[in-house]
């Protein structure tokens, strides 16, 4: 699945036009003491769980973070949400398919219990939901030819190689570029990833700028492509983490809180990270920093 088709609406983009989902649903959130299916929120929603023997999870089937492969639900956030949830007592996922501007709203709805689809953390999703700590970051990569020929490694060095950068239509990259000091001219738009493929192979442009996560992924089908090494772009002098999380229903803070330990365990030891996500394209260099919080996030 190296197409993308949801990417533009991840909330890898500007803060004005990632605001996928965000819809609330009229009445949803008036009392949370009690779910569509019946169930009970708050303190009791962990114990619900481990007595069903498993937990309603949304994706959107959006590679390689969470999508359906034969009749098993893989990704990162699958792997890394089935793992949390058998250390909490709960050994099933049992997913249902989103359209990505329905997670959040299904959410609320009480359609399903979390949300596992890698969404980005934004102030705007976070007055609609609960997101957990960061699970992931999302560095910056270039694709580029087979053996890098301009050798290029990063923005400032795109810029100083002259090199033409693709990315793609609506994207956060273009500004990233833009704030590198690259010139309009050398920035090509691109209306989804395997056109920034193509269009490297093709030697219409020099390197296509997108995260390492999805450009990884996107190489796996694309022979004759390297990826250089991630890393965090600037703009304004702050670095750009876009950081995803999983995301629960308000009312439900203490299965969040509880997801959140589990997470911890995770995210702090980095070979057990990238043991149980490797296969997805998430290395050590999308491990969140300690220092990453979504309570900070959730400010803006």
């Amino acid at each position: 699945m190296a197409d993308f088709p949801n990417l533009s609406r991840r909330g890898f983009l500007s803060r004005s036009t990632a605001v996928g989902g965000l819809l609330v649903v009229p009445g949803a959130l008036a009392a949370c003491s009690k779910t569509a299916s019946g169930g009970t929120d708050g303190a009791g929603a962990l114990d619900k769980l481990r007595k069903q023997g498993f937990v309603r999870v949304a994706y959107a089937n959006e590679a390689p973070y969470g999508y359906l492969e034969g009749k098993e639900l893989k990704g990162e956030a699958p792997t890394l949400h089935r793992e949390i949830f058998k250390a909490l007592g709960v050994e099933e996922l049992k997913p249902t398919l989103s359209e990505w501007d329905g997670l959040i709203p299904g959410l609320q709805a009480g359609k399903y219990d979390v949300v596992s689809a890698g969404m980005a953390i934004t102030p705007e999703r976070c007055a609609n939901a609960l997101f957990s700590e960061p699970e992931f970051i999302s560095p910056t990569a270039l694709m580029v030819k087979k053996g890098n020929p301009k050798k290029v490694t990063d923005l400032p060095s795109a810029k100083a190689a002259g090199i033409t950068v693709g990315v793609m239509s609506g994207a956060v990259e273009g500004s990233y570029a833009e704030g590198a000091g690259i010139s309009k001219e050398k920035i090509k738009t691109l209306q989804k990833p395997q056109d920034g493929a193509d269009a490297v192979k093709g030697g219409r442009i020099d390197a296509f700028l997108l995260t390492g996560i999805s450009l990884r992924w996107l190489a796996k089908t694309n022979p004759g492509t390297e990826v250089t090494e991630a890393f965090l772009p600037e703009l304004d002098g702050k670095k750009q983490y876009s950081p995803g999380g999983a995301v629960f229903r308000k009312g439900n803070e203490d299965l969040r809180d509880s997801f959140n330990r589990e997470l911890k365990k995770i995210v702090s030891d980095s070979s057990r990270y990238v043991e149980l996500l490797q296969e997805y394209g998430f290395g050590a260099t999308e491990l969140p920093p300690a220092t990453l919080r979504t309570a900070d996030l959730c400010k803006g």
